[in-house]
């Protein structure tokens, strides 16, 4: 008798083995790669001055040396450069005047699409950023000229009070939005628009607020080494069980019976509570589920409860996802201890990571905490 149970265990055990063989599959996984970048771009530039929208165009270039620490953010140190204009108008009469800059800015970057969607890959990329710098400018000789022409024709107006000149330093903020098409995983053709503010004096004119200037710029992006590589990983999938499906051999008699209360004791129970897109708040329906894994642990109390959180990847970024699942998990928990008094520690609270198959197939599905009772 005691060899027939061993023949008979032996070929349960080898079965489950070959079903969970079965159930492994092989993911193919995007993961980014931190790197350096170089960026050339070319543009034009419109100063804010009293006078009409276009008058004060004038060209603009941009060198830039950045590195993406992970899909979400990166820094970049940028050189803008080229040429500012200022105008003056006094009685009908416009007098435009331009001069030279360089500067260098340390901008954070952010690429909003992989915050919102996920890091994959993609032919579009976009996102924010925001920096300071200085602005050093230079060659201001036409506003002199502009300034002594009004005071020769009209003595007691001082037509540019803040007027420098030499080499003029000022501190400068800069934000702005950007886009870029991805050729490919190395090289992209992007534009950005960026907006810089000054201190009062950078037109020389007096207006007792800041002093703007925008850039509108289109160029080239280069990475210095690759930007993502793919990996092959084997995961396990979640074969989905239910009370009314477990039976056990009975040692005795030798025979199959179906789950008693015997056996409930012995094997797992499980329930699983769904949740809508995006929330951890527990449904009356879903609270049920939850009772009822209290009503068997207050039953047996050497049995503990697994709680795992999942969250469906196929909607929102991946740690808004990690986050969700941890979330749900914990919120199972919470019920079972502070509603039905079942100790902390019978309870092992575990979220899916980032390499975690989904248990189910449909993607509603997925947004679920797994309670499996041993």
């Amino acid at each position: 008798m005691k060899l027939r149970n061993i023949i008979l265990s032996s070929t349960i055990i080898l079965s489950s083995l070959a079903a969970g063989a079965q159930n492994e599959q092989e993911k193919t996984e995007l993961t980014f790669v931190p790197h350096w970048y170089i960026q050339g771009q070319f543009g034009a530039q419109e100063t804010l001055g009293e006078t009409s929208f276009g008058r004060l165009i004038s060209p603009n270039a941009q060198i830039g040396v950045g590195y993406r620490f992970n899909p979400y953010i990166g820094l970049r140190l940028a050189v803008n450069a080229w040429q500012s204009k200022g105008a003056f108008e006094l009685e009908g009469s416009s007098n435009t005047y331009k001069w030279n800059y360089v500067a260098p800015t340390i901008d954070v970057m952010a690429d909003l699409t992989n915050i919102i969607g996920g890091y994959k890959e993609r032919c579009i990329s976009a996102g924010i950023f925001a920096g300071v710098g200085a602005n050093i400018g230079f060659s201001n000789d036409e506003a002199l000229d502009v300034k002594n022409k009004l005071m020769a024709h009209q003595p007691a107006i001082d037509g540019l009070p803040l007027y420098w000149d030499g080499t003029k330093v000022k501190f400068m903020g800069k934000f702005g939005i950007y886009a870029d098409y991805n050729i490919n995983s190395r090289l992209s053709a992007g534009i950005e628009l960026n907006a810089n503010m000054l201190h009062d004096a950078y037109n020389s004119k007096q207006a007792h607020n800041l002093d703007w200037y925008f850039n509108g710029l289109v160029g080239v992006k280069y990475a210095l080494g690759k930007t993502s590589e793919k990996k092959t990983v084997v995961v396990p999938a979640i074969a989905p069980t239910t009370v009314h499906d477990t039976v056990y051999v009975d040692r005795v008699v030798e025979k199959e019976v179906p789950c008693t209360n015997k056996a409930e004791k012995r094997y797992a129970i499980r329930r699983d509570v769904f949740f809508t897109i995006s929330k951890t708040k527990i449904s009356d329906k879903e609270m049920q589920k939850i009772e009822d894994v209290a009503d068997f642990l207050k039953k047996n109390p050497e049995s503990n409860v697994f709680i795992t959180g999942y969250a469906d990847k196929g909607t929102g970024s991946m740690s808004l996802n990690l986050r969700l699942s941890k979330q749900r998990a914990n919120a199972v928990a919470n019920i079972l201890t502070d509603k039905y008094g079942i100790a902390s520690e019978r309870l092992i609270v575990e979220s899916m990571d980032k390499h975690a198959e989904q248990p189910f197939t449909e993607a509603a599905k997925n947004r679920v905490a797994i309670c499996i009772v041993e």
